[in-house]
């Protein structure tokens, strides 16, 4: 089996590329941050290389934060990208897909929402990342019979070398400036990135047909013992936690925006990441279905 990993020079694909090298699994990475034969900008479908056979594609490459513009790029990469990587495909005859969308697909979802919930988007990044699993359905019901279509959706992935909301929290509360907004009583659901990676190396073998799966690494804890832990595993003892009304934190998103507009610069804080921040957003999952035994705690990917 040879692998071709689309993005894979990113924050799980650099997990991915480390997890099948462990494996002896032979994969060739591509993306338009890497040079030579491995350089490949999914918006380009002239930049495909076509040098090689594959049995596996993966797609990780995805414009995903709140921040973008133009607010285009979103369609340009998740979606205008996955009918390269599909086209990509039918050319070089590859009938096994995985393409990583995002639990963002079902927006401010109810509470333990699995696979089957209601696809109700509130950004353009989760639009997109709908449309995107159009694309590829599309691709797979042109042979349902010969494709396997594997399509993860991963609740909020962190882990090293990451820069997201995860690694933002950790930096507040480890300086000492980290400020509860709400009552501390929303749970969140949240994914180790080793086990994402080692998930998707486990789908590679998946059999022909649509599978589609929320990545969820259980359990789902609320903000005031995640919060907790983290004090504990960074200053071995527990803190008192200073708190500001859900209402006041929004005012304080809202503001942000306004200057984020009036001065065209970017802000770690917004209404859209204060309102992400106050929602409860446990989900379901399938995978134990498969089989599939996540290898680490997640709680232990914090240290």
């Amino acid at each position: 089996m040879k692998i071709a990993l689309f993005g894979g020079a990113g924050f799980v694909g650099s997990r991915l590329s480390s997890v099948f090298s462990e494996g002896n699994i032979e994969f060739q990475v591509f993306d338009k941050v890497l040079a030579g034969d491995n350089f490949t900008d999914i918006t380009l479908e002239d930049t495909f290389t076509d040098q090689n056979d594959f049995d596996v594609a993966i797609n990780l490459a995805a414009e995903h934060r709140d921040d973008v513009t133009p607010k285009s790029r979103y369609d340009l990469v998740n979606v205008k990208g996955s009918e390269n990587v599909c086209n990509f495909c039918r050319t070089k005859g590859i009938n096994r897909i995985i393409f990583t969308s995002s639990v963002a697909v079902y927006g401010f979802a109810p509470e333990g929402a699995d696979e089957t919930g209601a696809i109700n988007y509130f950004n353009d990044y989760g639009r997109t990342k709908y449309l995107a699993e159009q694309v590829y359905q599309r691709w797979y019901a042109e042979s349902p019979d010969t494709r396997s279509l594997v399509i993860v959706r991963p609740t909020v992935i962190f882990g090293e070398a990451n820069r997201g909301n995860v690694y933002n929290l950790l930096k507040q509360i480890a300086s000492g400036k980290f400020i509860m907004i709400g009552g501390g009583t929303n749970r969140k659901s949240m994914a180790y990135v080793e086990n994402v990676a080692e998930f998707i190396k486990y789908m590679t073998k998946s059999d022909q047909g649509l599978h589609i799966y929320n990545y969820i690494d259980k359990p789902d804890l609320d903000m005031n013992a995640l919060v907790d832990i983290i004090r504990k595993k960074i200053f071995n003892k527990n803190c008192s936690t200073v708190r500001l009304p859900a209402f006041v934190g929004y005012l304080g998103g809202h503001a942000f925006d306004v200057l984020a507009f009036v001065t065209r610069k970017k802000h770690s804080i917004s209404s859209i990441r204060v309102k992400k921040f106050l929602q409860t957003t446990p989900f379901n999952s399938s995978v134990a279905e498969t089989g599939f035994d996540a290898p680490v705690a997640w709680q232990d990917g914090l240290t």
